[in-house]
Order: C-alpha cells, then structure tokens, then sequence
C-alpha cells in the first residue's frame, strides 16, 4: 500500500519486511526499548487522555509532557511552569503557585542554580472531588486542559503559556479555592468578583453573572448559580496600591468570560527583506457576552519583537525575565531580523601562504578518518557526520578534492548504511512506532528511544551532513533515493505540516517559549530542560541548509522561523546578554541548562566551567553565527569561563577560542597559535578550528543589523569596515541584495566575499559527484556509550592504588558477581543500598576517589572471549550533575598485578528519585592489558563519583551485579 504524505510517498509493507522510502528503509518491526512509563506506556501513550482528545500522535517534549506522559507520578504531574503561573495537578484539583523570589543554590563561580520553584498559594477544584487520576481532555499550540473526573463531579481546567487565567468548567457541585498557602487577605468581594491576596500574590476570581463568592474558614467557594463556569487571574500588582489594583482587576474582568479555548501560531519568512514575522492567535468561546478578546502577557524574545502593539505598564515576574501584558486581544505579532546562515565561513584570510599551508596540513591529517567516530549510537555517529561535513566545506573552499572526497564518501556510505533496514539486522537501523508517531536509531543513547530525548540534537547531524553531501551529489538527495529518509528525520523531530498525522506538530520545539525542550517527558519537580541550545540550533540551521540545497522550501522556512525565534530565546534565557533576565544575585553570565522553573549552571555529565558554557557553543558551524550577535557578551562570557576555571581552558579549548572569534578573533588567534598541542573536542577537528579562528581574524565580527534577501548570506565588520558574504549553491548565477542597497554577483557553485582575497580561489561546489569508491569504515572499537564523553584527555590508568584485602573473603565461582553490602563480590543477597560519596564539585574523572570497593578473590575460571558488562542501580534523588564511574580491575592470578583495568565513562544521573540502570554500554574510557583465564584470581569493582556534589545511592545486593567474560 502507498500514502503520499506532504508529497512524499511512503510503502508500506507487510510488518516483517522494511517500509521502502525511495531508494531508503526503515522498520516497522520492534527493535530495542520503547518509551515507558506508567501502565502500558509503551503500546498505549494514549491511556491518559480522554475521549475527547485531539487525534493523531500525542505531544511530547513540552512544558507539561508530564500530564499526558506519566512517568515519575502516576496518577497527576509534576509541577508544570506555564509562566507566569505554574501548576500541579492533584485528586482534588489544581495547584496555582506564582512564586516571585527565586531561590539561588551555588556560588558565583561554581555548579549553581536559580529557581522560581512551584510553592503553592491555592489549590482550585470541586466541593469533594476526588479522582485517583486526572487525564488529558484537550491540546493546543501552547495550552493544555487536565480532566477530572469522579463519577459524580468533573473539572476542567485551561492553562496555557503566557495566560494569567485560568478558565474552569465544573459539573456535580460548587467551585472551591481553598488558599493552601495561607490565610487569604480578601480586598475585594462584591457580586460574581472576589479579590484575594496569597503569600503577597493578588488573585481574582470571576463567577457567572449572578453567582457569588462565600469566604468560611478561609476557604472560598461559589455554586456558580448553576452554570458551571469560571475562571481565576494572576494580577500583575507588585508594587500597586489598593485603588490602582482595583483599576486592573475590573480591567480582567472585561474579559474574564470569554475563555481561552484554542491558541494557533503562524509564521513567515519574507526573504526579500530578510525578516520572519509570527503571529500568535487565540481562539476564545464567549461563556456569557460577545467579548472574544482576552489577556496575555509575553516572554522577553517576544515583547522585544512585538509589532503593532502597546503593553500594558504592569509586569509579570517569571523564571524567563519580565513578563508583559497585552490586555483586548486574539492575537499578536513579532518581527525579527534573519541574521543569515553560511554553509561555512569563507577562506578569506591574506598572508604569505604558511596559514594555507597548515589548514592544508591538518586536513591530510583526517583524510584516512574525516568522521574520527567515538561510537555506534545516533548521538556519537551523528557527531561524527557533523565533523565530516566541516571538513567537506573547508577542503571545497581551498581546493582539496582528495580530503573533500573523502569526506563526502564517509557520509555517504555511513547514511545510506542508517537508512537502509536490512532484514533481520538490528544496529544502525532507523524504526517507525506508529503509536507513539515517532523515528527511533538504533543503537539508540541519552534516553532517545525510552524517553524521546535528543531526537533534534541526535538527527540534526544527520540532516546537515545529507545537506552537505546533497550540494554535491543531488541525485543522492532526491525523494526517490535517499531524500525521503532525511525528511522523516526532520518530521520526526520537528514536523513542519500540520496535516502530517504521523508525527505531533514541531515535537521538540516549544512555540510560545520560543525553544526546544529536550526531555520527552519532562518529568522533574524543576518542568522540563534543555541544556545544548547550541545543538537545537544545529538542527535549526540543518533545516535550512537542506531545504536549500534541495529545493523544498517549506522545510527552508520551517527552520529560518525555529533558528529566528531559538536564537533571540538564546540570547536571552541561556546568555541574559542585556543582563536582565537572571537574578542579580546569581552571578553568572550564561547558564549551562534551562528549567521550567529557573536555570542552572551546570550539566547532566560535568561540573567543569569548560563543559557548562561549552555545551551551549558546539558544534560550530557557519549556521551558528548567531553566537557572535553581541560581540561584547562573547568577551564576557570567555571572562567567566577564566575566573570560574581559574586560567584558561584545558579541555574544549576549540569551542571556546571559536566562540570568543566571534567576539575578539585577535584574541582567539592568538590563543589558538600558541597552544598548539591542545585535544580537539570529539566532534572537531584542527582544520576547521583553525580555518574558523584564522578568517574570522581577517572578516571580523558578525554585523546582525545588515540583512539579505537569500538565506545564505551574512556581513561581517572589522574596524568598521564591511565584507558582505553569500553562497550560492545552485548551478546558475545569483545577485544577492543586502539591506543597505549592497549587492553582489555570485556565480553558481560559489562563495563570494566582497573586497576579500581567498586563498585559493575557491572551487566549484554545485552538483559534483565525489569519485572513487567509498571508504570501508571500521565499525567502533568500544560499545556505543550512553553517557556524555569524557571531559578531560583519557587517562593512562594506572593500577589502583588500593591493596588486595589481607583476608579474602568467600567468593562465588560463577560469571555473574553481584556487589554486596559487605564489600564484596558474590551471589545474590538480600536489597540494600550503599552510599556513594559526592565528589565535592571536583573533577575525579577516571580516577577512583572516596570509592566504594567490591571484590571476589579466589576465582578459577576459564576466560569465554567477549567482554565485561554490567548493570548499576544508582539513584541521585533530586540532586543535578551527578556523574557515578566505575572501574573493574582483574589479577588473573592473585599475586597483587592487575593484569586488566577497564574504566568506563561515567554515568549522569537525573534530578528524578528512583533507580537508574548504568551499563557498559557507557563506553570504556580506557583499557589496560588483556584479559585471560583466572586461577585463584581477584576481580575488583570500584565505584565512586566522577563529578557532583551530591552523594548517589547504589543498590546492592540483589541489584547490582558485573558479568565477567568467563565460564
């Protein structure tokens, strides 16, 4: 059976064979894990929504994912932060909390964070309403509707992005607010209107015409004079008297009734001006009069870009920044300026040919292994696509056919090895699950498959290499090859057409909060987080490459509008570059992870200064010069890294002298040059860190204030002089018109940099087939980690430093040695957990500090081949940036050497109470020596904290467990 979805045609066959996408596959067969949680999750992610429920695929990765998504608490949510409300839902109803001081964990110049964390003012239900589980009713672009239901008493509650009410429908008995977080000061109590304080928030409720609000025993309820509507305001009072707070309240009262039932986002790339214009509309259902407009406040990134309207003077405190209010709307709308993207910056640089002649240099260097990949997963393979297609663009521009073929090669046969599914082959395979609408890889990382996690980090590196590859060799790129599979990637992540069921409408990316989420299920206290924006933004600007490159502009403009918004939302939620945003006393620059309820610097996988601020600048290409908007901040910002280092960068020093190049290249230059023996970060390389730094000294900075009409095009300015860049990746002329009136001829498959000298000329990048065969790539020499890379240059390990104990303990002469309370390796015990000390903010990356140790002496047993593996149960309760390694050491005959010494990468646990399961899949760190038989041998596990400051549990006993290679 065929379906053409969106102009795409899909074959579906019977379930036991691949569904063909032109020349491409995928499986519809299960492959490995599935998403889970609460119930049957993984067939039914449907089971808490009700009948009413929009069809199609359900949402994830969003504000409130953990309503619908029942993962940590299974009958309600965790806290969902709309802003300026947030709420939590319970039997008994609804929690507003509108807390307005943040909370500030850390130190100026460590791991912190700041959070306007859920502290409940009043709780809003039904007169003995008790349900054991609320569910989903109702969905839009950024609201949501929980369901009460008990048999004899419903509820349902509207809250959404930016809205200060909340509109209810009840049936079965009388509305009720019971204020939970203390007494209520009443200021306001006449007709269906009652005006009350909480912990100093002023909220209102308003009743139906003719209804009327008791207070007794602080409680408030109304029995709505039968017609079981309602709803309740947030005001934006701080700092208002009584008189002016009256004014505001009887000015939401205009539009009290008419309830928000729908909001809808549209949005425009007009590239002849090179702006994107959004538009926010809500769709209201009048429950008594003909008012159809209502009350919204907005985000810093949209009240900065708001056309054609005046906010009122009263804000909103939020965990975001200021929240301005537009009072009698349905709709607003913002106008941001396309910076523009490259496909990389142009070899412009002048000199007497030694810089040529080392970016010439490094790049025979990767020749043999442009990818350099450090795993089999979608994450790490993806990283390494991203690296390859650097390389492409570089070697095209100063003429190095052979590296650049190469290259192209690496990411040809490693695609088409990913998007084609081979029966009965169960690695680097892409799978369709119709229920939840959703495209996993396999060998799948980060929580990708059982959490929907990173799908826009993992496949953005796809996408932008297959653009790169897609200049070169467009028959490659057609639907009917392998250009069918990329748009899966792409719809997967973030489905541009809404009329596509097969995938939720833009999954990842928030509309309203103007960025993607990374969580799918954004079960935390905290809401949901991401923590590489600079990754989101490789996807955006992945969009747009690959919609260029092929000609489909509905998918070019879908990723102009996400890198448009993204980049003004990461401007101001991860940098604060006009130092607004944060709280004064945070004292941080930028933070490393965005919450629901605040921000944090810091990381799932490092408390290093270099990990916290590099994560949100890597990888850095030429759709990442939004980074460099505000050169100042990019001084600013390496400042930071430096005290908080205390010196310059030791790891990551390429994505730092990158970032700060787009800020001050002199000072990046110099850095670069005089480190020459620094450790590239996995997915770089010297050459283009060293193309990137060394022309971006001769184009100067960003010029964000110039746009064009193409997208490939942007302005660079060095003391105060302009050179205006555009590529043209078609096989005709361009002329490409700048703002300021500039215009500039590029011939087909050209770079052209006004008044720039290239160094060589550049070479023609339209429509040439790379030739020779494609390279045999070696399949990754450890298993596919599911843990961030290691942060520091991997450690020689030497043998540890702890002695045999002097008394050996009893063993058991079996494969599988499950790890005891008493220390000891052995057969499974009775549960117990054992203490895990934190690692005090320090960096024991592969080096056993305060370690808890397990050993089994005594053993005789004949090595099998094959390798360790192992399962840890760890559990970091609330705390953030916890990382737990392990280390298992073998003395093949007990006479004290260590003839083996494995160190796995370590594990990031998550902020969620409960077990977490560490396995090898992490990836070794390093390895010593070589395994072999055991005659009366002692095998060691040592388990400690890489990094945190925060103790892990670790179960033990009849949990934990290492499986040795032997029989």
């Amino acid at each position: 059976m065929a379906l053409v979805l969106g102009g795409l045609v899909v074959v579906h066959t019977t379930p036991a064979e691949a569904a063909t996408v032109g020349a491409g596959s995928y499986t519809t067969d299960r492959v490995g894990p599935l998403p889970a949680g609460c119930g049957d999750m993984s067939t039914n992610p449907r089971q808490f929504v009700t009948a009413d429920a929009p069809a199609g695929p359900v949402p994830t990765n969003d504000w409130w994912s953990s309503l619908l998504w029942k993962k940590t608490n299974c009958s309600y949510s965790e806290p969902l932060h709309a802003h300026p409300v947030s709420y939590q839902v319970f039997g008994d109803g609804l929690g507003f909390s509108a807390t307005s001081t943040p909370t500030i964990t850390g130190t100026a110049n460590g791991v912190g964070e700041y959070k306007y964390a859920y502290s409940e003012d009043i709780r809003v239900g039904v007169a003995a309403l008790g349900v054991p589980i609320v569910k989903v009713d109702d969905w839009t672009d950024w609201t949501v509707t929980p369901y009460w239901g008990d048999g004899v008493r419903t509820m349902r509650a509207t809250i959404g992005h930016g809205l200060p009410f909340t509109y209810f429908r009840t049936t079965g008995g009388t509305a009720q607010i019971n204020p939970t977080g203390g007494s209520p000061t009443i200021w306001s109590n006449s007709g269906s209107t009652i005006g009350f304080t909480v912990r100093g928030h002023d909220y209102v409720a308003y009743a139906p015409t003719g209804a009327s609000w008791t207070v007794s025993g602080g409680r408030i309820t109304s029995d709505l004079a039968g017609k079981g509507y309602f709803s309740v305001a947030l005001l934006p009072t701080q700092g208002l008297d009584a008189t002016a707070r009256a004014q505001l309240a009887a000015t939401f009262g205009t539009y009290a009734h008419a309830h928000v039932t729908g909001t809808r986002m549209s949005y425009g790339y007009d590239q002849g001006t090179g702006r994107v214009d959004t538009t926010y509309a809500f769709t209201t259902t009048p429950r008594e009069g003909t008012n159809t407009r209502t009350v919204v406040s907005l985000y810093p990134h949209q009240w900065k870009s708001l056309a054609g309207a005046t906010p009122l003077a009263q804000t909103y405190p939020s965990a975001r920044g200021r929240m301005k209010v537009l009072a009698g709307v349905d709709q607003f709308r913002t106008s941001m300026r396309f910076q523009g993207v490259l496909p990389e910056v142009p070899a412009v640089a002048t000199g007497d040919g030694a810089d040529l002649a080392t970016l010439r240099s490094h790049l025979a260097a990767v020749r043999g292994n442009p990818m350099d990949q450090r795993g089999g997963d979608t994450y790490w393979t993806g990283k390494g696509l991203g690296r390859a297609a650097r390389i492409v663009e570089i070697a095209d521009q100063v003429g190095d056919t052979e590296t650049r073929t190469a290259a192209l090669n690496a990411i040809r046969s490693t695609l088409n090895d990913w998007f084609t599914a081979t029966p009965g082959e169960a690695a680097k395979i892409f799978y369709y699950d119709q229920n939840w609408g959703t495209l996993i890889g396999y060998p799948a990382s980060y929580g990708s498959d059982q959490e929907l996690n990173d799908h826009h980090f993992h496949y953005g590196y796809f996408i932008a290499a297959a653009a790169t590859l897609a200049k070169f060799d467009p028959a490659w790129a057609k639907q009917d090859q392998y250009g069918g599979m990329v748009d899966l990637l792409i719809r997967d992540a973030n489905n541009y057409s809404r009329t596509d069921n097969r995938f939720p409408y833009l999954r990842d990316f928030d509309i309203y909060a103007g960025h993607d989420w990374a969580s799918g299920h954004g079960s935390f206290n905290a809401g949901n987080n991401q923590e590489s924006s600079s990754e989101g933004m490789n996807f955006a600007n992945a969009l747009i490459q690959w919609g260029q490159a092929t000609g489909n502009t509905a998918v070019r403009d879908a990723g102009v509008f996400i890198w448009t918004t993204q980049s003004a939302a990461i401007r101001e939620y991860w940098f604060d570059a006009d130092d607004e945003n944060f709280p004064a006393a945070f004292g941080h620059s930028t933070v490393g992870m965005v919450w629901g309820d605040g921000g944090a610097y810091a990381t799932w996988f490092s408390a290093e200064p270099e990990m916290i601020q590099g994560i949100n600048m890597l990888p850095v290409t030429g759709g990442h010069l939004y980074m460099g908007q505000d050169p100042a901040y990019n001084k600013v910002n390496y400042a930071e890294l430096v005290r908080n280092n205390g010196g310059e960068p030791t790891v990551w020093q390429d994505i730092h002298w990158q970032f700060l190049a787009l800020g001050d290249p002199d000072a990046a230059l110099t850095k670069l040059r005089a480190n020459p023996g620094y450790v590239p970060e996995e997915g770089e390389s010297r050459a283009h860190t060293f193309h990137w730094v060394r022309n971006l000294a001769t184009l100067g900075t960003p010029d964000a204030t110039v746009t064009a009409n193409h997208p490939l095009a942007a302005v660079f300015t060095r003391n105060g002089a302009r050179t205006y860049v555009a590529s043209n990746i078609t096989a005709s002329p361009l002329t490409v018109t700048f703002s300021n009136g500039t215009r500039v001829d590029v011939p087909a498959g050209r770079t052209v940099a006004t008044g720039a000298v290239t160094w060589s000329g550049g070479s023609a990048s339209g429509g040439v087939p790379p030739t020779g065969p494609p390279p045999t790539t070696p399949p990754p020499t450890t298993p596919p980690p599911t843990t961030p890379p290691p942060t520091t240059p991997p450690p020689t390990t030497p043998p540890p430093t702890t002695p045999p104990p002097t008394t050996p303990p009893p063993t058991s002469d079996s494969p599988t040695q499950y790890l005891l309370p008493s220390s000891r390796l052995g057969a499974a015990g009775s549960p117990a957990t054992v203490t895990v000390a934190g690692a005090g903010g320090a960096n024991h990356d592969g080096t056993p500090t305060n370690a808890q140790v397990f050993t089994a002496t005594g053993l005789d047993l004949a090595y099998a081949g094959g390798q360790t593996t192992f399962d840890l149960f760890l559990d970091a309760g609330n705390a953030v940036g916890n990382g737990v390694q392990v280390r298992v050491s073998y003395d093949l005959t007990g006479n004290g050497s260590w003839e083996r010494v494995e160190t796995y990468r370590y594990f990031a646990t998550d902020p969620v109470p409960g077990f977490e399961r560490y396995t090898q899949n992490a990836g070794l760190v390093s390895a010593t020596g070589t395994l072999g038989a055991l005659a009366d041998g002692t095998v060691r596990v040592e388990v400690w904290s890489a990094i945190g400051v925060n103790p892990t549990n670790l179960g033990v006993g009849d949990k934990s467990l290492v499986k040795l290679p032997h029989s």
